[in-house]
């Protein structure tokens, strides 16, 4: 086979592929037995891409080799699938996922350990993901799991290695500080509006919102608003007419009341 029909044929393979294709199985397909030969078709083919300008570039990504599109027309593929292919990760997976990445293999408990809580959801997490995976058990007291990457997470990350991975020397430790510790500011201030907003949302102790409602004295009988809405009714004083006018029936009444007989005394004789 020709190098340049080997362009064409590397090109179709990494074009139709869903999977970085390693240098051994495109040997395997083009019945190819010199790797250097396949390696130098791969790059001259990277670099005509490059030249050329197109949308399209030759990755080697995930200790394989790809066709994918350039990071600057991203966007245009978003909108095709309606973000359906964005992986999003909450802050606790993303936290988990680059403990083990930079630390693997490591077991549950010394992720725990690093992070200062309890990592169970984002384990999970991730392995649905196919991020990390399984990779062994220590060789200690009840062989704990250990767990690594993938080269999913290579490929979704557009690594080729593990050795690709920023160096943890280049990061700014005090900017990521700055960072974290606004972003708590953010949460705790929408945590803040949230409780803002949900006013007459009763506490969550019931002793306490007993206590607030009824003071010392009072009984949870006055909280009853039918009794609250006849209250004020009973409390109004009647009209002066009517209570000139009610004495003298009360006295007529009294006065047309017959007395009382008294009575006899007892006489000796009888």
């Amino acid at each position: 086979m020709e190098d340049a029909e080997l362009k064409k044929v590397l090109e179709t393979l990494m074009f139709i592929t869903d999977a970085p294709l390693p240098v051994s199985r495109i040997m395997q397909l083009c019945e190819i037995r010199n790797k250097e030969r396949v390696e130098n078709a791969l790059a001259e083919l990277r670099k005509s891409y490059d030249d050329e300008g197109r949308t399209l570039q030759v990755m080697q990504v995930a200790g394989g080799w790809q066709l994918a599109t350039r990071p600057e027309y991203g966007l245009w593929v978003r909108k095709l699938y309606h973000n359906k292919m964005t992986v999003r990760l909450t802050q606790a997976a993303l936290e988990t996922l680059c403990i083990i990445a930079y630390k693997q293999p490591l077991t549950r408990a010394e992720i725990e350990a690093i992070r200062g809580v309890e990592v169970i959801g984002p384990l999970d997490t991730l392995s649905q993901r196919r991020l990390i995976t399984v990779v062994g058990r220590r060789e200690s007291i009840g062989r704990p799991i250990l767990y690594g990457t993938t080269s999913e997470f290579l490929r979704q990350f557009g690594l080729n290695s593990l050795d690709s991975l920023p160096k943890l020397e280049s990061f700014n430790i005090e900017n990521m500080a700055a960072a974290a510790q606004s972003t708590a500011v953010e949460l705790i201030e929408e945590e803040s509006a949230v409780e803002t907003v949900a006013e007459g949302a009763p506490p969550e102790d019931p002793i306490q919102a007993a206590d607030e409602q009824f003071p010392a004295g009072e009984t949870a009988e006055a909280a009853d608003p039918a009794q609250e809405a006849e209250a004020p009714l009973q409390e109004q004083p009647a009209p002066e007419a009517v209570e000139l006018s009610a004495e003298p029936a009360v006295e007529a009444a009294v006065s047309e009341q017959p007395a009382e007989a008294a009575p006899e005394e007892p006489h000796e004789g009888n």
